[in-house]
């Protein structure tokens, strides 16, 4: 493939965001990263890998402890590191990643990490109903269980993406493209994102 290209997925809690990058990434030929970004953000960063995915996508302090790698907590004080340092350490390795060639990010505010360039961004969202539908299949919840905890995970995301891009996560106008997956489905989200980005000559 010689054209590069980069898409940011944002999505709703429940609302099949994953799948619809997983779809994206068979048929483009294109790694989709994920979880994979924080053990890349650990590996280069030398903290641990438990303490990115203990943060992933929160804006709160972690303590010092068994969660950092020796090399990383002999050279601080045993107190705190503040969020944004993590995030600076995950934002670096999105970057790394986008400058080397194609690659489909899943959340982590990486359409604000990479809006100096040429990107297609994507936002997956559903009505409530079918999110906690999804979840209760996927996890045994009950509805009420799933609801409280869709509610729980969509707030400390949209913090997250709040606090460290100074936007608003879910807010049309900040993406190319939104899709209710509830309408279209898994694959019919993916066909319109790769119609879409043809169309606007990012694919």
């Amino acid at each position: 493939m010689d054209k590069k290209i980069l898409i940011n997925v944002g999505r709703q809690f429940g609302a099949g965001g994953r799948g619809v990058a997983a779809v994206l990434g068979e048929r483009l030929g294109i790694p989709v990263y994920d979880n994979e970004l924080l053990q890349k953000a650990a590996e280069e960063s030398g903290f641990s890998p438990a303490l990115f995915k203990k943060s992933d996508e929160k804006r709160r302090l972690w303590r010092f402890g068994s969660l950092f790698g020796l090399n990383r907590a002999s050279a601080y004080a045993p107190s705190a590191i503040d969020g944004t340092e993590l995030f600076k350490f995950q934002s670096q390795a999105i970057r790394d990643i986008a400058e080397k060639g194609s690659a489909i990010f899943l959340g982590r505010a990486s359409d604000y990490v990479l809006r100096d360039m040429d990107c297609l961004d994507v936002f997956i969202c559903a009505p409530l109903e079918d999110r906690v539908k999804r979840v209760c299949e996927r996890t045994g919840m009950t509805a009420e269980e799933a609801e409280k905890y869709i509610l729980k995970k969509e707030k400390t995301r949209s913090d997250y993406y709040n606090f460290f891009t100074f936007g608003n996560w879910g807010v049309a106008s900040n993406y190319d493209l939104c899709l209710d997956s509830s309408l279209v489905g898994i694959e019919g989200a993916a066909d319109i994102i790769i119609d879409f980005g043809r169309r606007a000559g990012l694919l």
